[in-house]
């Protein structure tokens, strides 16, 4: 006959989509550690997702992404402006004397 279905409370779920949430491994492998077809778990992780919860998608952190990319673009732009400067000054003490 068929298979029992196996039965997941509530916080296990939610703990299991918190746990998705901190991991950088693929929600596949992360079901098949935890023996759990991968289309349940996406069900899961459409249900239960709590968006606040990931440090990249905070409002904040975007924020603090983008300050943080300006200053090395700034920082970038400051040096290549000090390697134009260099590159001048060598050509300019590089020539030979008359």
């Amino acid at each position: 006959m068929g298979e029992q279905r196996q039965r997941y409370n509530e916080e296990f779920k939610q703990r299991t989509v918190k746990f998705i949430q901190n991991q950088t491994k693929t929600v596949a492998d992360i079901a098949q550690e935890l023996n759990i077809p991968a289309n349940t778990v996406h069900q899961w992780i459409a249900k239960y997702r709590d968006f606040e919860s990931e440090p990249v998608n905070s409002g904040e952190r975007i924020r603090e992404l983008e300050q943080s990319d300006k200053e090395k673009e700034r920082r970038i732009a400051d040096l290549e402006e000090e390697l134009a400067i260099l590159k001048k000054a060598l050509h300019i003490f590089s020539k030979p004397k008359n």
